[in-house]
């Protein structure tokens, strides 16, 4: 199906097209660019205007770009526009405006991703349904989802986030959503920002872009919740909350599992049970805004409790699986190595605090962005609850040598500076019979402890 022609990008854009080109997606990387696609030349690390003829020669049915680059012809499919970042915008704004699909807008410090990926389980149930890739959420990633979005398109998931002030608003007023959900507020990128305070206001911003009579969905339990209720007020939104201090949706109990949680909750006056395929009480809450926003998008309740029992973990995300060891016997992995933050490691210590493996072992690496109080948060992950049934602890990097020298001499595990260096131990550092949780920065590549584990053994994902 055509996505975008010649014609149509040209006038979202104010850009001139070469030639009569169509369209079936948009692409801005090579490596992974369909026969079709748009190339988009932005500028990153490398000036994406070098990358176009070899997009060109993998098939591109066509490039936005700014000007015409070395050795492309003239007559190639190009629509040539000032700035290649704002001519992806204009197409992203006319993407969204030609449809007439129902848009949620997703944020939150902890857990947007994996509560975008519910939202999309359960509304593809309902209709035809585009979201937001992996965390395509920046300044290119929420225009890049929006200039993909199918005319046809009846619900929409994007994913908007940010790493400075003043980022969440502009993007927010891109995807014009007509409900949007804040998961949680907690500190991330501190060093952007003078408080968790200042996080919140930001993540409010996302109000700011709702449509006309819109709903904001609000995370009742965190500390800066009025900032949320106040910003959606300022900004003639609906509130609808929820959490266990929440009086829309309020979350009663949960019963943790090994592979799941079964999770309790009142609706008005109506007492519902919903299942979530994964381990850890946060992901409750954040089904249970997902829950909430989908009610907004005028799914019904029961549809949308049996919609997310659809949803599992995507890699790095909290995905468990079981490795059968080549030396015999097996260990489960808990692979939450996307990212991390003082919350995010929290719950995920929570979850392998609760399995039941001979020994229960943590590789976590360092939490990025934390500004001036990062070694102390560091250091404090010594004393969270769930650190007392935690075995044995191996820290990798800089910032984590603080952990690593505050935890007692029991748990203190290796310390490496490179995920790399610890790899090259695991065989040394794991036995049958243990659980194994793995967590941290993107930037700290804890992948590679990943994949040292899969590599010493056969993987299965572990039923749910």
């Amino acid at each position: 199906m055509t996505l975008w022609t010649a014609t149509e990008a040209a006038e979202a854009t104010g850009g001139r097209a070469t030639t009569d080109w169509s369209v079936n997606g948009v692409s801005i990387d090579t490596r992974t660019l369909q026969p079709g696609d748009l190339f988009v030349a932005l500028k990153a690390a490398r000036d994406g205007h070098d990358f176009v003829a070899q997009a060109l020669e993998k098939g591109a049915g066509a490039a936005l770009v700014s000007r015409i680059p070395e050795g492309v012809p003239e007559d190639a499919p190009l629509l040539i526009v000032d700035d290649v970042q704002t001519g992806l915008e204009a197409l992203g704004k006319a993407g969204r405006a030609r449809t007439g699909a129902r848009v949620i807008g997703v944020t939150g410090s902890v857990g947007k991703t994996s509560t975008k990926e519910m939202l999309a389980t359960i509304l593809e149930a309902q209709g035809k349904t585009h979201a937001s890739v992996a965390s395509y959420n920046n300044h290119w990633g929420v225009p890049l989802t929006l200039a993909r979005m199918p005319r046809d398109t009846e619900f929409a998931v994007i994913e908007i986030g940010m790493n400075h002030p003043g980022e969440i608003a502009p993007l927010a007023r891109q995807a014009r959503p007509h409900v949007a959900l804040v998961t949680t507020v907690a500190a991330v990128h501190l060093e952007a920002f003078e408080s968790v305070a200042g996080i919140a206001h930001e993540k409010a911003a996302i109000f700011e872009g709702l449509e006309p009579g819109g709903a904001a969905i609000a995370n009742a339990d965190i500390e800066h919740t009025d900032i949320l209720r106040q910003t959606a007020i300022e900004h003639g939104a609906g509130i609808v909350d929820f959490g266990r201090k929440a009086v829309d949706y309020i979350l009663t109990n949960v019963t943790q599992g090994d592979v799941s949680v079964q999770a309790e909750a009142m609706v008005g006056d109506v007492s519902v049970t919903y299942d979530v395929q994964s381990a850890g009480t946060h992901f409750a809450m954040n089904a249970l805004g997902a829950l909430a926003a989908c009610v907004e998008m005028g799914v019904d309740l029961d549809a949308a409790i049996s919609g997310l029992r659809q949803w599992s973990p995507v890699k790095g995300r909290g995905v468990r699986e079981v490795l059968s060891l080549a030396t015999g016997g097996q260990i489960e992995l808990l692979d939450d190595s996307y990212n991390a933050n003082p919350t995010s490691m929290e719950a995920a210590l929570d979850v392998l605090a609760a399995t039941h493996g001979a020994r229960r072992i943590a590789f976590l690496g360092d939490m990025k962005e934390l500004g001036a109080q990062e070694i102390a948060m560091h250091a404090g992950m010594a004393d969270v609850t769930a650190m007392a049934n935690v075995d044995r602890v191996h820290c990798i990097g800089p910032l984590m040598k603080a952990l690593h020298e505050a935890l007692p001499a029991a748990k203190r595990g290796l310390w490496f500076k490179t995920s790399a260096e610890m790899a090259e131990h695991l065989p040394e550092l794991i036995s049958a019979g243990d659980t194994v949780l793995a967590k941290g920065s993107l930037s700290m590549a804890l992948a590679q402890i990943v994949d040292g584990l899969r590599e010493m053994g056969q993987v299965s994902a572990l039923d749910s």
